[in-house]
């Protein structure tokens, strides 16, 4: 199945400019072009050298189709977290967390060829993915980075390895809001930096339920080590790092005309 995901997503992206915006990004699914989202919004470079095309669940405007055993996958993975941090293994699902999941697979293309310029060009700027988990595969080209220690400077860069078969696993910056008073999960600093070759990637992005609360868990936080973040509607704070991504974009997009 992996392999005809990837040959479906190179399908896609070979097509014309003008039969890709027949798909334009819609509710969070569809297709988003070249520099349109600038991860790192500090940055004065313009967006990132990337186009992807997002698949979400059902919903009811049938807008894709949905493989439901990723999902599965994803829910293995959040039972282990639970375990990790002395909860029931149950805890999230109890807590209604996923009764509704906000999931989104993202198809993705870094072009070979992005030009010479005088601005640092990334594939993907230094970020945290913006949900609890992601699970990603690549097609093997080189150019995805982590940051272990991302507040330690200089910030120490690694090359991630691909292996065959294997997912790669984020930890999402929601994660790290429920756990934030101990820092047991933060949230993963990566980037993808150009290679010179064309690369492709299919990434799972795991969110809770649009009305979830992120707030610190009890087990997590006490009196001498409060919680650092106030409580948040997933929905409200997956919508803001969206926003902000988009309009840190546009503006780059405009300063360089």
């Amino acid at each position: 199945m992996v392999k005809k995901v990837f040959e479906q997503s190179k399908k896609f992206f070979l097509l014309s400019v003008e039969e890709k915006i027949k798909f334009a990004v819609k509710n969070q699914r569809g297709y988003t072009g070249l520099y349109h989202e600038k991860l790192d919004t500090s940055l004065n470079a313009r967006g990132d050298s990337k186009e992807f095309f997002d698949v979400g669940p059902l919903a009811e405007d049938h807008l894709n189709q949905w493989p439901s055993e990723v999902m599965a996958a994803g829910m293995e993975l959040v039972s282990l977290i639970a375990l990790a941090l002395n909860l029931d293994e149950d805890f999230f699902e109890k807590l209604g967390a996923f009764n509704e999941p906000m999931a989104f697979i993202g198809l993705l293309r870094y072009p070979g060829d992005v030009g010479s310029s005088r601005e640092e060009i990334y594939g993907a700027a230094a970020h945290s993915d913006y949900g609890m988990i992601t699970l990603l595969l690549t097609d093997g080209v080189p150019g995805l980075q982590v940051c272990r220690e991302k507040f330690k400077q200089p910030q120490l860069w690694e090359d991630v390895p691909s292996i065959s078969g294997a997912f790669i696993v984020n930890i999402g910056a929601m994660m790290e809001r429920w756990t934030k008073s101990n820092c047991l999960f933060w949230s993963t600093q990566h980037r993808v930096m150009p290679s010179g070759q064309e690369r492709y990637s299919v990434a799972f992005f795991l969110a809770p339920s649009k009305d979830c609360i992120l707030e610190c868990l009890e087990s997590c936080c006490s009196e001498s080590c409060p919680p650092r973040f106030p409580p948040i509607r997933s929905s409200d704070y997956l919508e803001e790092r969206f926003r902000l991504a988009a309009m840190a974009a546009a503006e780059s997009h405009r300063i360089n005309i």
